[in-house]
């Protein structure tokens, strides 16, 4: 098996693996996966045989095209070393999401789960609280919980 890289358009790669996806669940074709780190735009890479991935991008939307020439692991392995930076944060902290459907929401955090390493928070412009968990990568500290100096 080798690694091939699809040039696809811009912004588009997660939709152009999930027509591939659907795609190989339909069909018997010669590729074991399917991957796009987040680092590099515009391309994605598959793991398996070059004519069966050819194939598997005939006429798909967003391909721009498959380079012929396998690329070894070496090349990309940096990018799939995943290195989670941790986010410090307290009950009390007030937050903006970054990401998911609340993206853009900004919210008191009224629970921290360290071993999930998730946090519940309770939406400020909601008419009512709403408790919403969601990953600790997923919130910007903006304000600081009062420290009790008791």
């Amino acid at each position: 098996m080798n690694l091939y890289t699809i040039r696809t358009t811009t912004g588009r790669e997660d939709i152009v693996i999930d027509l591939l996806q659907t795609k190989l669940r339909t069909e018997q074709l010669d590729i074991k996966s399917v991957f796009h780190p987040a680092e590099i735009k515009g391309y994605i890479f598959a793991e398996g045989s070059l004519g069966a991935i050819h194939k598997a991008v005939s006429g798909m939307l967003h391909v721009r095209g498959v380079m012929d020439n396998p690329v070894k692991l070496s090349e990309i392995e940096h990018f799939l070393k995943y290195e989670k930076d941790r986010v410090k944060v307290e009950i009390g902290d007030i937050v903006e999401i970054i990401g998911g459907p609340f993206k853009g929401e900004k919210g008191k955090i009224s629970r921290v789960d360290k071993v999930k390493d998730e946090v519940t928070i309770e939406l400020l412009e909601a008419s009512i609280p709403i408790p919403v968990t969601i990953a600790t990568e997923f919130v910007k500290v903006i304000k600081l919980a009062p420290k009790n100096d008791d």
